[in-house]
């Protein structure tokens, strides 16, 4: 019987060696996942609004590919979250709003590789309601989060509040993981942070950075929105809608203490003597007018971008780690955004529509030996692509339906866009948050239609398509739908709008009354309000 056991150790042996083989050949993956970090604040998309730099997020560009026309299908955050980790627009993944929950059975890339062997761990905000599936660890805000000293739901269960800033605070423990991990596996780490999402309180180190900086307006600050009647109605503008306490840490009354209650007497002290002075000499000499819409967009952008500070330290902090584990050439590294985001084009703050601030999002992979250094990517992507691609880097398709295409032939091309690349990307919009009409919209390279898809009165009905050419028009300023010389290509974005939406199946349009479909509570990071 001796015989017969030494040729079966072999073929384990053999059978072992074969298998770590394989496992050595799928990457690392760290996926970093910014809140409303938009393009225009990142420098390395050189969009020439002269802010200041993100040599950590600059650095990924260099060392890999950024891609120039990356877009969500549905801009706000929890429906874009859905999107990036199931590869299906909104109206398939089962979140279309604010108020939708993550089905836990529903397929996702993290699912899949955990399925398949990799160990897989997310931090920070997970904004989806159900517990995080298919992950070894994870430690998340229960919904937005905050910023100071934030409390963090764990895959052991219970909750814990840790003293700091969220995006130090996220990293720590992504980093605290990433030396403790199981060494054997591949790994998949997410860091999803909260900032710079609204209302933007950046790290106590951070405050005192662009005090002296006058920030460029851009020259859509003043819109009047002629042509466009639905934008006319909205309702997160500079001038109206940016609160002066919560937002702009003007305080009055007690809004103090109610603004900055989670913080430590020490955090609290520091914060209102960063705005002391400022604040000071607004009150001294209040602005009116198109001057108070001048200085709060200052105040904003300071805020924003001490925000957008923090997370490109922190990037640099991972990356540092990365290259001190010995484990940079082996990991592929995303930094990517739930959305776009408005730094004051058109007069706005926030997101929603699928105008190009904020239907736009920053998307950057580097994969030392894979994706050629320093290279831009100028084909049409979108966050339903991103499940797709991550799993075809670890060598395996979703075991599911999805939407979205595997980016690996931009990837490991050169940027180059294939001939037969898609031409034409899907948008729609339901939430209705700020004022912002319902509508979805189609874009191609030249042009992007907008359909509204529940006009709220005569005029929106009347003007219920905005047809812009993005050539002559980057801006979004002038509606061709109702220009004679543009009626042949009017007609043909209306017919190519639904043939993409038939294309997507978005035909049921009782999925998109916005009503929240219900799991078991033991689903959730906590019991539902």
């Amino acid at each position: 019987m001796s015989r017969f056991k030494t040729p079966f150790a072999v073929f384990i042996i053999f059978l072992a060696i074969q298998v770590a083989r394989a496992e050595a050949t799928k990457p690392n993956i760290v996926f970093f996942f910014s809140d409303d970090l938009t393009t225009q604040a990142i420098s390395a998309y050189q969009y020439g609004m002269d802010l200041p730099p993100t040599p950590n997020i600059d650095r990924l560009a260099r060392e890999g590919m950024l891609f120039e026309n990356s877009f969500c299908g549905n801009s706000i955050c929890t429906p874009s979250r859905a999107s990036v980790m199931t590869g299906l627009h909104s109206h398939k993944n089962g979140i279309v709003n604010l108020g939708g929950a993550l089905d836990p059975d529903m397929g996702s890339w993290p699912k899949a590789l955990h399925n398949n062997g990799y160990t897989t761990a997310v931090f920070g905000k997970w904004h989806m309601k159900t517990k995080p599936n298919g992950f070894d660890a994870w430690e998340v805000f229960s919904g937005q989060g905050n910023y100071y000293n934030p409390e963090l739901f764990g895959a052991k269960g219970g909750s814990r509040r840790i003293q700091g800033h969220s995006t130090d605070i996220v990293t720590d423990l992504a980093l605290d993981w990433l030396e403790h991990r199981d060494t054997s596996k591949p790994f998949a780490l997410l860091i999803q942070h909260k900032a710079p999402h609204r209302n933007w309180k950046p790290s106590i180190q951070d405050l005192q950075k662009y005090r002296d900086i006058t920030f460029p307006e851009p020259p859509t600050l003043f819109d009047n929105y002629e042509g466009r009647v639905a934008a006319a109605n909205h309702k997160m503008g500079i001038d109206q809608h940016m609160v002066m306490g919560s937002d702009l840490m003007m305080f009055s009354g007690n809004q103090e203490q109610q603004v900055l209650s989670r913080l430590t007497p020490d955090q609290r002290k520091a914060y209102v003597a960063a705005f002391a002075e400022e604040n000071a000499a607004f009150k001294a000499n209040p602005p009116t007018g198109k001057d108070l819409v001048r200085w709060k967009y200052q105040r904003y952008m300071r805020n924003y971008l001490r925000c957008v500070a923090g997370v490109d330290r922190n990037v640099g902090r991972v990356l540092e780690q990365l290259d001190a584990l010995n484990l940079a050439g082996d990991t592929v590294v995303v930094y990517c955004a739930d959305q776009g985001f408005y730094l004051g084009e058109h007069g706005w703050f926030d997101k929603r529509w699928a105008y190009e601030e904020s239907m736009r999002m920053p998307l950057i992979v580097r994969w030392p030996g894979k994706v050629k250094a320093n290279t831009r990517c100028k084909a049409m992507v979108q966050n339903i692509d991103y499940a797709p691609t991550l799993l075809a880097a670890a060598g395996l398709e979703p075991d599911w339906t999805v939407h979205g295409i595997s980016l690996m032939p931009l990837l490991t091309g050169g940027g180059v866009t294939p001939d037969n690349w898609r031409d034409t990307l899907y948008y729609r919009y339901i939430d209705g948050g700020h004022g912002v009409a319902r509508h979805s919209a189609v874009r191609t390279n030249e042009f992007k239609l907008l359909y509204f898809d529940a006009p709220r009165n005569a005029a929106e009905q009347a003007s219920r398509w905005e047809l812009f050419s993005l050539d002559k028009d980057p801006q979004e300023m002038t509606n061709l739908a109702t220009d004679p010389e543009y009626a042949s290509q009017l007609a043909a974005m209306k017919a190519r709008f639904w043939q993409t939406r038939a294309f997507y199946d978005d035909t049921d349009e009782t999925v998109w009354q916005g009503k929240t479909k219900r799991f078991r509570q033991e689903d959730y990071i906590r019991q539902p309000r």
